[in-house]
């Protein structure tokens, strides 16, 4: 038997439907033991591990798509990250009005 985190995972991997079901198995992944729960009375107290407590019903996540730039560990190279307390060089250009008077005489 293969054992999967929800039923979209199961959806993903198998090309079968779940079969309906009021009662579950569940595994809990602290103490690795199994127990069943009755689904049709499920309550706030049944979202723990009867053997060692542990909160095993966590409120599932679906990664959204974002465009990101992705580079080497900051921690390593920080070459492409900006420290804004510390001050650039001005930028020079070619006509810049500051320049002139030293450059006329």
């Amino acid at each position: 038997r293969k054992w999967f985190d929800c039923a979209e995972c199961h959806a993903e991997q198998e090309d079968h439907p779940l079969l309906q079901q009021l009662d579950m198995t569940f595994a809990c992944k602290k103490c690795k033991k199994c127990f069943r729960k009755d689904v049709k009375n499920f309550e706030d107290c049944d979202e723990y591990c009867p053997h060692c407590d542990n909160h095993y019903i966590l409120e599932a996540v679906t990664p959204t798509p974002a465009l990101q730039v992705e580079g080497e560990d900051a921690r390593i190279d920080a070459r492409m990250l900006k420290d804004d307390r510390v001050r650039s060089a001005p930028e020079r250009r070619v006509f810049d009005v500051r320049d002139t008077a030293d450059r006329l005489g």
